[in-house]
């Protein structure tokens, strides 16, 4: 159906023909009732003749019409001549985004204020429930004025094809003068679902945005092929060309924005057209709106123009020279990486545990990669609320490259900001910034873990993105709950510890499948007894019911596994089990410090000297700064009775944490093996102090005062010893161990006989702990030490 000039349509007058295509016909009419020049789309008769599919065009016609935003083209009102639907719509004067880069790539500057535009309607047609799904340049108008417009909103469900392959996905409407009049979507801004045939929402319309977005910055289409099925592939399978190859003046910023919009995955991309808006909007207010072009200034002569065109083409050419050499010398070169603790910016101490979590799970996440060395939580938690150089701190950790970032929360909105910074040059590799709901923590931890790895160009194993995509709840609050249960674990007070248990049974009650949760909790009572909180009796079978919940719900579990080593070893004195788990939790995660340290524990206890230490090293390797870690190296030389080397070990470690009261126990034992009776006594009088009113304060104490032959004290801190234990668990080793330094061989056996009965940690170490040699000789000592399954 053509319309002359003159003719009407409805109460509007045919004015001119603005376009024609394949699926209607567009005109400038005017409406004699208000005065206005309006466009008027109409479509072909054949639309009516579809029932359902007329509806649906006059549903989503009349939801278009409740958009009013300055972005999108005004609907003002639908109607039918001679069986034929159209629709009236704002008149633009302008031309179509597809006309302005008929030119080639636009200047960043415009193509952020463009972006910014297109991201505020989309916004706010998504809130309302409208999504575009034929998004391309054609359907984006940009006004004589500069104001971008979107066209066609809420009329791509109209023009819906059977699939990718119908004629309808290569038609565009031709245009004349200054509408469009666009009908059909092209395959090549298609979203993978789209291709897939799968229904499209509001983050198909994102992907599109990306083409588009990419289009304007390169000048090329992100994915086009020779064939429509190769254009299809290249959506569901390829990246475009990285943006940097194609325009020197691309942000990193704007680049990972665009990355971002083209994930194939819709779990991926932007969550929203708000969140897109929000990171457009901070990228142009810190950066003046990306890279703006230089010109050459108006008057200058030719040859001087072709002069500075020539300087210009080159540093192009030995720019992009440049960024490929560093990119692939990056490549190769960042191999070691450390996550700095994310800083609460909330200053609300309620929040510390989500800051703290997402740094601990993004360092677990990458541990998983085979080709990166990252440095252990213990290590890069000593910066925790320090000001952060990240080159610096680097340098410090002998990494090449530095994650730090920040967590805002306000109410269930997390703010989170994340850089990866190059340690040799201090220049930002990557940054990004997330605007989402508390329940998509996990979400992010997961996109800023897979970004690292995208940007240090790690090449992965099928298994090893798996990993990184891993999750072991779906529930949000299970895993807040988890959270927080980590945060209270770390923090190893008494009323920390009993807080973590608490929270990891509620997330426990929240989701019953939740690995995890049972692990932490595996982790909370092992370490409960070795703070004296609870007897073995209590803590070590809970311990073991926890981590084999856990693997039954997940075998391939490495924590679980290294809890269930250490409770069968000091629990169930189970050597050969025990050592199987711990193999298995190495093979599980060889980067797992924590595997490697408990599994050196067992070796230890078990006369295995050379190896207990060849596995402390590899332990102290992947966690140099663990004080726990370098304090009983200093345990194991004495048990391997290396006491000079124990010595000059222990000092280092009580200078590294003058106030870490087990080191100054371990070197106060070092001394005393050596005969070096006064620096030991003093060292236990540190111990003491450091730790005073505790089980182990106790026991420092009564040692100090029985090498420097004060008996009756010694005496008198061992009843000490028996009154505290009707308050809390005291381990009989520990009145065992000053009896054995006092000389009382009998009352000391005694002692060594509760606390085996008792299944004391300590009773483990008779075998090879030094202090015991004056016992060695007695039938009854032989006999403690085959009751923890070893032979004396």
């Amino acid at each position: 159906m053509t319309l002359a000039a003159g003719s009407k349509l409805g109460p509007y007058e045919i004015l001119s023909a603005i376009g024609a295509g394949g699926m209607g016909e567009v005109y400038r009419a005017k409406d004699p009732r208000l005065g206005r020049e309006v466009a008027i789309k109409v479509l072909p008769a054949s639309f009516s003749q579809d029932a359902d599919r007329l509806r649906r065009f006059e549903q989503e016609a009349k939801a278009a019409g409740v958009l009013n935003h300055p972005n999108i083209t005004a609907v003002y009102d639908i109607g039918s001549h001679d069986g034929a639907p159209y629709v009236v719509q704002e008149l633009l004067e302008g031309e179509t985004l597809r006309s302005a880069l008929a030119g080639g790539k636009l200047s960043p500057r415009k193509t952020v204020d463009y972006a910014l535009q297109i991201a505020h309607g989309l916004a706010a047609a998504h809130e309302k429930g409208i999504v575009h799904r034929d998004l391309k340049p054609e359907n984006l108008f940009v006004t004589k004025d500069g104001r971008l417009k979107i066209l066609d909103f809420g009329l791509a469900k109209l023009t819906e094809t059977e699939g990718p392959g119908s004629p309808g996905t290569s038609l565009p409407t031709e245009t004349r003068g200054t509408e469009p009049g666009v009908v059909l979507g092209t395959l090549g801004y298609m979203s993978p679902e789209q291709v897939r045939g799968k229904p499209a929402d509001a983050r198909s319309d994102i992907f599109s945005f990306g083409a588009i977005l990419y289009e304007m910055l390169s000048g090329k289409r992100a994915f086009h092929g020779d064939s429509a099925a190769d254009t299809m592939s290249a959506i569901l399978k390829e990246d475009p060309p990285d943006l940097s190859f194609t325009n020197q003046n691309i942000s990193p910023g704007l680049e990972r924005i665009v990355r971002h919009c083209l994930e194939k995955n819709p779990e991926q991309r932007f969550h929203s057209a708000h969140d897109l808006a929000f990171d457009l909007d901070t990228l142009s207010s810190a950066t003046g709106a990306a890279q703006v072009d230089r010109g050459v200034p108006a008057g200058r002569s030719s040859r001087a123009r072709r002069a500075l065109l020539v300087a210009a083409g080159l540093a192009v050419v030995l720019a992009l020279a440049a960024a490929i050499l560093w990119s692939r010398s990056r490549s190769t070169s960042i191999d070691s990486i450390a996550v700095l603790p994310f800083v609460n910016a909330s200053r609300d101490p309620n929040a510390e545990y989500l800051s703290d979590g997402i740094t601990e799970s993004i360092i677990n996440s990458l541990s998983h990669l085979s080709n990166l060395r990252v440095a252990a939580r213990s290590t890069v938690f000593r910066y925790k609320g320090r000001d952060q150089d990240p080159q610096k701190a680097g340098r410090d950790l002998n990494v090449r490259a530095v994650v730090s970032g920040k967590v805002t929360q306000r109410g269930d909105t997390l703010v989170i900001q994340a850089d990866l910074v190059d340690v040799a040059n201090g220049s930002q590799i990557w940054g990004d910034h997330y605007d989402r709901k508390l329940s998509d923590i996990q979400t992010v931890q997961e996109e800023i873990a897979r970004e690292i790895s995208e940007k240090l160009r790690l090449r992965l194993t099928g298994e090893e993105k798996e990993q990184l995509r891993k999750r072991y709840t779906s529930n949000a609050e299970a895993y807040q709950l988890y959270l927080k249960g980590r945060h209270a674990w770390e923090k190893r007070t008494e009323s920390g510890l009993q807080q973590s248990v608490e929270l990891f049974q509620q997330s426990i009650e929240k989701d019953p499948g939740f690995a995890l949760a049972y692990a932490g909790l595996a982790d909370s009572y092992v370490v409960m007894n070795s703070y004296s909180l609870m007897p073995p009796a209590d803590s070590f079978p809970r311990a073991k019911a926890a981590a084999r919940k856990a693997l039954e719900i997940d075998d391939d579990l490495a924590q679980a596994h290294a809890t269930l080593c250490l409770a069968l070893s000091n629990y169930d004195h189970d050597w050969p089990a025990a050592e199987s788990e711990c193999k298995r939790a190495i093979a599980l995660d060889p980067k797992y410090a924590t595997a490697h340290f408990w599994y050196t524990l067992m070796l230890g206890a078990l006369g295995r000297s050379d190896e207990a230490l060849v596995e402390i090293r590899r332990a102290r390797e992947l966690d140099p700064f663990s004080a726990i870690i370098q304090a009983n190296y200093v345990r194991l030389l004495i048990f391997a009775r290396q006491y000079d080397r124990a010595i000059e070990e222990g000092r280092k470690a009580v200078e590294e944490n003058p106030n870490f009261g087990v080191a100054h126990n371990f070197l106060a034992l070092a001394l005393t093996a050596k005969g070096a009776t006064r620096e030991a006594i003093a060292e236990s009088q540190t111990t003491a102090k450091l730790l005073e009113g505790t089980p182990l304060g106790l026991l420092a104490l009564g040692r100090a005062q029985a090498l420097d032959g004060r008996r009756s004290e010694a005496l008198q801190t061992i009843e000490e010893m028996k009154a505290l234990a009707t308050r809390r668990y005291v381990a009989p080793s520990f009145v065992a161990m000053v009896l054995t330094r006092l000389g009382d061989k009998d009352q000391a056996l005694d002692w060594w006989a509760k606390a085996c009965e008792n299944r004391d940690t300590d009773v483990v170490f008779l075998k090879v702990d030094p202090l015991n040699d004056a016992l060695r000789r007695d039938p009854r000592f032989a006999d403690l030490v085959r009751k923890v399954g070893l032979a004396p």
